[in-house]
């Protein structure tokens, strides 16, 4: 069991073997852009781990505008160089430091709703500014699954070659995320790879964490979408990471998730034994839901090293142990596009 922030942390961080050969052959240096969000700091560690543990000469840039300070103090204390950089300033942009190698991170989810003009240029028009400022580097780009359409769970899952059907304009605007890396890829033969996320999670926030803190506190748990993908933050970190392999002009295509499709209702079940209490369920499971097919994944960088088990017994015991969480839900149940 994780039993602390440091050793969550260290965890998150930690590179396998072949992440540190991907970042030993890798030329020049790594710019981390949008690295004080939820996945980038956990990523940047672990790349700053490789190198110290391979003995490589790689800076490490970390490009945020740090409205967390405590994220820019931590980085920093691992050799990190912080650029203090708002990404819808084209001047700003333009001035970033070189790097060969681009991981790209920024992008705005929850807060969308009622705020579609922000959301629409943070996920279509900094990508813009950020594919035509390192058009000569490697780009890894995060997207999102919430690019697929719905789709039944008996088909386990929309594949990379399948049509996107982006429900509402937060998955509109990740689709115009996508477009618009494609077509600078093309323009300027700048190799990319699209990563499509979906869901992260760790101790402090996730799908898991939402669960299982309802069955926790007695709250209601939603089963109208009733079937989710989850993927330890570590393995997706590392495959973030290991991406920069796939890299090509036109782009590569991969999905990033757990094999496992999890049932919301056995899951949380599986939380009421741990907890000693009985779920509270509403509403009813329906025959769709936002899945994606990880077999490219799986076959490209073989199986995620944690299993949905792991996470659900981990996860378990971290909010029956009373540790700290982010309190940002995911709102994975939500099925209008409306974030």
């Amino acid at each position: 069991m994780i039993k602390t922030v440091e050793e969550l942390e260290d965890n998150l961080s930690s590179p396998d073997e072949e992440v540190k050969k991907v970042v030993s052959r890798l030329k020049g240096d790594i710019a981390v852009l949008g690295v004080a969000g939820k996945m980038g700091p956990t990523i940047a560690k672990m790349i700053a781990n490789t190198c110290s543990e391979t003995g490589g000469k790689k800076k490490i840039f970390g490009v945020s505008r740090f409205s967390n300070k405590a994220a820019k103090t931590a980085l920093e204390r691992y050799g990190i160089t912080i650029v203090e950089c708002d990404l819808l300033e084209k001047e700003r942009v333009s001035k970033l430091p070189d790097a060969e190698n681009i991981i790209y991170l920024a992008g705005m989810k929850f807060g969308s709703t009622g705020k579609e003009p922000l959301t629409w240029a943070m996920n279509a028009y900094v990508p813009a500014l950020a594919a035509d400022r390192y058009r000569n580097s490697r780009i890894v780009a995060l997207s999102t699954g919430n690019v697929y359409p719905f789709t039944k769970i008996t088909e386990g899952g929309s594949r990379e070659e399948d049509s996107p059907g982006p429900v509402g304009e937060y998955a509109q605007s990740c689709l115009g995320r996508e477009r618009i890396f494609q077509y600078f890829s093309q323009k300027n033969n700048t190799p990319v790879s699209i990563i499509r996320l979906n869901y992260a999670a760790e101790l402090r926030y996730g799908v898991l964490v939402d669960i299982a803190e309802k069955v926790r506190d007695g709250i209601p748990v939603e089963l109208k979408t009733g079937h989710a993908n989850v993927i330890w933050q570590a393995d997706a970190n590392r495959a973030v990471i290991k991406s920069f392999t796939l890299c090509s002009a036109p782009p590569a295509i991969l999905n990033l998730t757990g094999p496992e499709i999890i049932s919301v209702r056995e899951t949380a079940e599986k939380f009421g034994e741990i907890f000693g209490r009985k779920p509270v369920f509403t509403g009813k499971e329906e025959d769709t839901a936002l899945l994606s097919n990880s077999s490219l994944f799986c076959k490209t960088f073989g199986k995620p090293e944690t299993t949905a088990e792991q996470m659900i017994q981990w996860t378990g015991y971290w909010l029956k142990e009373g540790k700290p969480t982010l309190n940002k839900p995911t709102h994975f149940e939500t099925k209008n596009g409306r974030f």
